[in-house]
């Protein structure tokens, strides 16, 4: 930083405003809150209310899509050497198997000790909910394999399938990269359409009490006391499985290999965990997660590709999920599984939880979908579950991202793609997030915002 002239004045930074958006995550605690009361004490009234969490969702959902695109284009286009974007992937999905079979193998431990399911009792009803699941859940590896591939280069954006943006980005920043400078252009197109992305993105951030309200005043109406009494051990039993999964896994895996402590990190990522636990899907946080990550210091390549590849293939809470209830519906249903079934079972969902997004009630489709194939004769106890797999789906979504969190400064540190100076200064809170565009335009107090990752990144 250069010197200041004699004779001036310290201005205060040019980029110094009042963060408003500090109001608007208070909003959403208050109409949490809110829900809840309203639920309980007019819950025919809180179920008319499910549209306004489902309809914020939605808007979320509409801006997947594009920031995923814009944000894989930009950093697998501005990357030379192709060979890098095929370590930062490889390095990633192999680390998301080795994870994904770390919380199976938990969960199932977990689930021995607890010893959920016993003294329930299936109903009919229970059983047409939980075929009505298994209905709706993906047919086999194959298709999902094969969902990959979009029918056109634009109907990923329309049908709002990540993997097949995923797949559609990648091509088109390789495309890009052969191109060389005839391609600039059009990534400096491409980075204008994403600040425009970001920004609709920050507007759509205000309904988020509205959403949360809604969300959570239908979810208290439909379940009520009754529920919650009932399934206590399991649903505890799971909260405290991921607590233990977050903080003694996680938290180990980060201090060792990257040297940072995970509180700092949870605590930077604070606004998105109340975003999830309002909304109940990971995905509503998925922008933010991309733009803070690249904002820590991680470079973008690594940032773009590990996050929304992590969103479908680094399902950590989902993988606890499933073996848990699992096991819970099969002594539910009084046919418990052996020890050798278990370990079947535990081969077969590191390859179900695969197919699992992070919406709410994927984890639910899936887990039919896994017993539909593996074991029929359970499928029917997946209604048992039903009436709480709202409040579990909060517990996984919360698991799911603060595994990808983890995951991406991991394979940044691994790739040496990040930025630890960097990663200090924001931690300890002298670099704020900028929240009025979600992206880190302009460097604060002095410090080049990515400039010498952008310039690693060119001289690969």
């Amino acid at each position: 930083m250069s010197a200041q002239p004699s004779g001036t004045t310290h201005a205060p930074p040019p980029h110094a405003r009042r963060d408003r958006t500090h109001y608007l995550y208070l909003a959403v605690i208050a109409a949490v809150l809110a829900g809840i009361a309203v639920g309980f004490a007019a819950p025919d009234f809180a179920k008319e209310l499910k549209p306004l969490g489902t309809g914020f969702v939605n808007l979320i959902k509409m801006m997947i899509s594009p920031i995923i695109f814009c944000t894989i284009v930009l950093g697998v286009g501005s990357v030379r050497k192709a060979a890098k974007v095929g370590a930062v992937g490889g390095l990633a999905l192999g680390y998301f198997m080795v994870m994904s079979t770390v919380a199976l193998a938990i969960g199932l431990v977990v689930g021995n000790l607890i010893d959920p399911g016993s003294g329930l009792h299936l109903t009919e009803a229970t059983k047409g909910a939980g075929a009505e699941q298994a209905a709706g859940a993906a047919e086999s590896t194959t298709d999902f394999l094969l969902g990959i591939v979009p029918t056109t280069l634009v109907s990923a954006f329309t049908e709002g399938e990540v993997l097949q943006t995923l797949l559609v980005a990648l091509l088109c920043g390789f495309a890009l990269q052969m191109m060389g400078k005839a391609g600039q252009p059009v990534l400096r197109g491409v980075e204008h359409i994403q600040r425009l992305v970001f920004r609709v993105l920050a507007m759509i951030m205000w309904a988020a009490p509205v959403g949360a309200f809604g969300a959570m005043a239908a979810v208290v109406g439909e379940t009520g006391m009754d529920a919650l009494k009932s399934l206590a051990m399991i649903m505890l039993g799971f909260y405290a499985t991921c607590v233990v999964f977050v903080f003694g896994v996680l938290g180990l895996l980060l201090r060792t290999i990257a040297g940072i402590s995970l509180w700092p990190l949870l605590k930077y990522l604070g606004r998105e965990f109340l975003l999830i636990l309002s909304t109940s899907s990971s995905e509503s946080a998925l922008p933010r997660l991309i733009a803070k990550m690249e904002h820590l210091g991680v470079s973008k390549p690594v940032a773009g590709i590990t996050v929304p590849t992590g969103y479908s293939f680094n399902l950590d809470g989902t993988a606890i999920y499933l073996t848990m209830a699992s096991l819970f519906i099969a002594e539910g249903m009084g046919d418990p599984l052996s020890i050798g079934e278990q370990v079947s079972l535990l081969l077969f969902m590191i390859v179900a939880s695969k197919g699992a997004a992070g919406v709410t009630g994927a984890g639910l489709a899936t887990l039919a979908g896994g017993l539909q194939s593996h074991r029929p004769e359970l499928v029917d106890g997946v209604g048992l579950i039903v009436g709480i797999d709202r409040f579990m789906s909060e517990a996984r979504a919360l698991t799911n991202f603060a595994g990808n969190a983890v995951a991406c400064v991991l394979v940044g540190t691994w790739t040496k793609e990040i930025d630890r100076a960097r990663v200090d200064e924001v931690l300890a809170g002298r670099l704020p997030f900028d929240e009025t565009t979600l992206l880190d335009d302009v460097p604060a107090a002095g410090v080049p915002a990515q400039a010498s990752l952008e310039k690693r990144s060119a001289d690969a």
